[in-house]
Formats: structure tokens, sequence, C-alpha cells
């Protein structure tokens, strides 16, 4: 299971189809609510429509067996006066609940509010025709006793309301009702009405939620079916385009395990086509097997070159105390104290090389190089010194190992005079060292800085050296956080140039 859910491939299927089924689940679900709460609310209008008609019947005096609304055909319908009682309800009523009251009988009206009390009033018809604002009057009298007697909650709730008037709030609940031996989910809407004649009626009408209930259950199972299709198309998607996307990744892997095993270097890995991460990162592979290759070689060509270099002086004092030892008379005393330094300095050439290549940081020390400059050249001949103080950060030693090699390196192939000269420039401190030689031809003026290069092949080794000379002063000025550069000189010699930070 480790194993499986440790690749890239399947750690992406899983989160995006993960993903995608979170975002598929609230959006079922806010769906799935919109639809309730639309359908929900259509039938509330359904059945505040039918309500308010009855209840506008009811304000034109219709009779209780004469209401449009109370039909087999409609929905279940009560008619509840102001203390409760159901005065009016639908045919084939059997049962209700979630409405006013659960009564599905009409009971008689108190005396107050029936019919028969207030027959009357409505005798006398023709006599509010004749004096219609008398009646008015009349009617608001009438009427004044049953209102009194409306609850506070009904006062806080609606103002009261005129005779003939219907309130303008309506009163929304769930229930269910039976109705013809049919049992249904019904969306109940209540209006209130100030009747002329029957005082304050409260009109519940229902509207049946069988839509909403089909439409609910269908898009369910419509999400139940196809949301796991969907995840599953997802994560199949996502498997396919993740594995196309990684295949030049294998690749990338096994040309690389091949090299690790053959350690051939100069191997390289596939470059995809794509200008994506994965062809970015083929290329900077690419570019570390070749720094990697050439740091190789390098270390190679080194250690071949140091071998090279250690056999002369080794076999030469070799040669001198095997002589010595069987003719001690012709022992060259001198001679093999030469190799003896010789080989003492290569080998101190080769430690601080080795040092260089570990990344060994300089001292950080404060160093003037006028200073220095005057102490190196002091006690050679031919060396003329101009300096102003200029002081950079880094180690004495090191920087005194560069301006002796440079001051070597200026005697061996000056004529007359070697000059050094110290300035400023900016916020950097230059170190020059001038001689009257013959110079550096230009294409040669970086290969003189690799290791073990000798550019007179005819030179003799005793008189040139090991050619590390100058290949340290370069990595000693790099590793200051400068620069080492050769050119011409005015006299027409060799111009080295030392571009330090200034401390």
């Amino acid at each position: 299971m480790n194993r499986l859910f440790g690749s890239v491939r399947s750690r992406a299927t899983l989160g995006a189809t993960l993903v995608v089924a979170v975002a598929l689940f609230v959006t079922g679900a806010a769906v799935l609510q919109a639809l309730r709460s639309n359908l929900t609310a259509e039938a509330g209008t359904q059945a505040e429509g039918t309500a308010r008609a009855v209840a506008s019947e009811l304000a034109a005096r219709t009779p209780y067996d004469q209401l449009s609304g109370l039909g087999s055909k409609s929905g279940p319908v009560q008619v509840v006066d102001e203390d409760g009682n159901l005065v009016a309800a639908s045919e084939d009523l059997q049962r209700i609940s979630g409405t006013v009251t659960d009564r599905v009988e009409p009971r008689p009206s108190s005396p107050s509010s029936s019919p028969s009390a207030s027959a009357s009033p409505s005798q006398s018809a023709p006599a509010r025709e004749d004096d219609e604002d008398e009646d008015d009057e009349d009617d608001d009298e009438d009427t004044e006793a049953p209102r009194s007697q409306s609850t506070p909650e009904d006062e806080e709730s609606e103002p009261s309301l005129a005779p003939g008037e219907t309130g303008r709030q309506t009163t929304f609940s769930s229930g269910a009702a039976t109705m013809d031996d049919d049992t249904a989910d019904y969306r109940f809407a209540a209006v209130d009405v100030q009747t002329h004649d029957r005082g304050l009626l409260t009109v519940s009408a229902g509207a049946p939620l069988a839509a909403e209930h089909s439409a609910v259950r269908t898009a369910l199972t419509v999400m139940l079916i196809g949301f796991p299709l969907l995840a599953a198309l997802v994560a199949g998607m996502t498997w396919v385009v993740t594995g196309r996307a990684l295949r030049p990744v294998a690749g990338i892997r096994e040309e690389m395990a091949a090299i690790t095993a053959s350690e051939d270097l100069k191997r390289r890995v596939p470059e995809p086509g794509t200008h994506d991460e994965i062809a970015r990162l083929a290329r900077t592979t690419n570019e570390t097997l070749a720094a990697l290759e050439t740091s190789v070689e390098r270390q190679r060509r080194f250690v071949a070159d140091a071998s090279h270099e250690l056999r002369s002086p080794i076999a030469s004092l070799r040669t001198q105390l095997e002589v010595a030892a069987a003719h001690p008379e012709l022992l060259d005393l001198d001679g093999a104290v030469e190799d003896t330094v010789r080989l003492q300095h290569l080998a101190a050439d080769l430690l601080l090389l080795a040092r260089l290549d570990a990344g060994e940081r300089p001292v950080d020390a404060r160093v003037d190089l006028a200073a220095l400059a005057r102490e190196e050249a002091a006690g050679r001949t031919g060396v003329t010194v101009d300096a102003e103080s200029a002081e950079v950060a880094g180690s004495r030693g090191q920087l005194a190992r560069v301006l002796g090699n440079l001051l070597d390196n200026g005697r061996r192939h000056a004529r007359e005079t070697v000059s050094v000269s110290v300035r400023r420039e900016g916020d950097r401190a230059v170190l020059a060292v001038a001689d009257d030689g013959d110079g550096v031809a230009e294409a040669d003026r970086e290969r003189i800085f690799e290791r073990f290069v000798r550019l007179d092949a005819a030179r003799s080794r005793d008189d040139g050296g090991a050619g590390l000379g100058l290949a340290i002063a370069r990595d000693v000025a790099v590793r200051h956080g400068g620069t080492l550069t050769v050119g011409a000189a005015p006299s027409g010699g060799a111009l080295f140039e030392l571009r330090l930070p200034l401390a």
C-alpha cells in the first residue's frame, strides 16, 4: 500500500479524485437544497393563491357550502373562526396536520359570529343599498367586538382588518393530509380575512409537495449514479495524463541508473521536446553531468600531472642517494638538497590546491596590499614598488603566496625589471605586476592559469617549476571574491592584475 501511494502518479490521481468528489458532494447538496426550496416555495405560492381565493369569497359573503375551494378536486382547505372553531373544510378531508387545527369536521360557530346571528344584517341588504354609509357604520359596530377578542399575537403581527379586507401577511407551514384515503405531504398557507357577517376568519389551504418529492428523488438518484461515474472518469483521466506526463521522468531515472552503474559520464539523459518542468529538469541534469565530467576529467588530469611532476625529482633524488651509497665521494649534496626543496614546494602547492578545491574559506583579516607588496619585493633584485595603501579582507598568507608567485613568474620572464603597483579603483584594490619580457600571446592568456601548463615546452623543469603557481594565484583570487587577469604591459611584457574588494 505504501509503495502504491508513494508514487507521484498515485498521489496526483487520489488528490484529484478527492477534490472532485468533495466538489460534487457540495454542489449536489446545494443543488438539492435549491431545488427543494424552489419547489416548496412554488407549492407555497399555489397554496397562498387558493387561500386568498377562498378568503375573497368569504369577504364577498359567500356561504360556506358554496365556496369553490372546498371541492373534492381542490387541495385541503380549512376555515377557522377567531375562537378556533372549524367552520368549513374541504370535501373528503379525513385527516390533517400542520395547520391551525387538526379537526376535519366543521362545527357550528359561536352565536356572536354564526351566520344565524348575522341573519338580520344580511336580510337588510336592500336597506344597505339605500343607505350605504349607515350600513358601513353598522358593520363596523357589529365587528368591533370580534376584533377586540383577537389575541395579542395577532395584534402584533398584523393591524386590525376592516370588514371585507384580507390580511396581507401569509403564514406558511408544512404538514400532511388525507383526502379520499390518499395521504400526501402538503405546503399550507394561512390567510386572515375580516368578514361582514362572520367576524375574523383564518383560511388555510394546502398545495401538494408530490412534485417536490419526485424532483428531489429523481435528482438524488441521478447524482448517486452520475457522481461516482464522474469521479471514476476523473480518476482514470488523471491516471492517464499523469502517466504520460511522467513518462520522461522514468526515462531520465533509467538513464541515470545506467550512468551510475557504468560510471560513463559521457552519457546524457534524454531531453523531451516539451517546454515544461520535466524538460528543464532533463537539461539541468545534463548540465550537471557535463560539469561532473569536466570535474572528474580535471581531477584525473591533475593526478596524472602531479604524478608526472613528482616522478622526476624523486627519481633524481633516488639516483643521487644510490650513487652516494656506492660511491660516497660522488655525492652531489647541493643537487640532493635542491631536489628535496623542489619536492617540498611541489607538495606544498598540491596541498594548497587540494584545500582550495575543498572550498576552504580564507581567514577574515585585514591586509594592506601596499605593505605586503613591499615585504615580498624586499630582497628580490630588479623589482620596483609603487603602492598606495589599500586594505582588503582575507588571508595574509594566501595573498602573499599569490604575490610571490606573480613575482617569481615575472622574474623568470623579465629581461631586466619587474614593477609592482597598488592603487584604488572605486570599491576595488588593484595590485599589478608587470615585466619587460616577451609577454603572453593573446591566445594563451587563459590557458596559462590551467594547472601544470608551461608555454615554453623546451624550458628546463628546474627553471620553470611545475606550472602550478599561476593556477594557485587564480584560485586564491577567486576565493577572496576577486579576479586575476593577464594582459600586455606598457613595456611590452606581461601585465598581471589582481583585483580584490576593499575591506
